[in-house]
């Protein structure tokens, strides 16, 4: 179902920064439930990657608004981020894993 194309991928302190800055950002967390309660980046909202074909829509309904995905180790967010490219989405951001996250998870 998803494909493995360039991503546009962002450094986490990039990501960080811009979060701090701009809180009409949309931070998604690909992972599955389990994962995402285990420990998510704090404003996370957790969309996983099996449902994102179902749910992005209306959970994302401008497609001009920035948005950064994030997973475990940025595989399953660079799917994430050339589906939603595909689907129209201009301002998307893969900012890798929660794994190398180093600015505090919420658990």
């Amino acid at each position: 179902m998803f494909n493995f194309l360039k991503s546009s991928n962002l450094s986490q302190d990039k990501a960080y920064e811009q979060l701090q800055q701009d809180k009409t950002i949309k931070l998604i967390d690909v992972r599955t439930s389990g994962e995402f309660k285990d420990g998510h980046v704090k404003g996370a909202v957790n969309i996983p990657l099996n449902t994102l074909p179902q749910k992005y829509s209306g959970m994302l309904p401008n497609k001009e608004q920035t948005i950064f995905v994030i997973c475990l180790s940025g595989a399953r967010a660079s799917d994430a981020t050339d589906f939603l490219k595909k689907a129209g989405y201009t301002n998307v951001h893969n900012i890798g894993g929660v794994g190398s996250w180093k600015f505090g998870l919420v658990r």
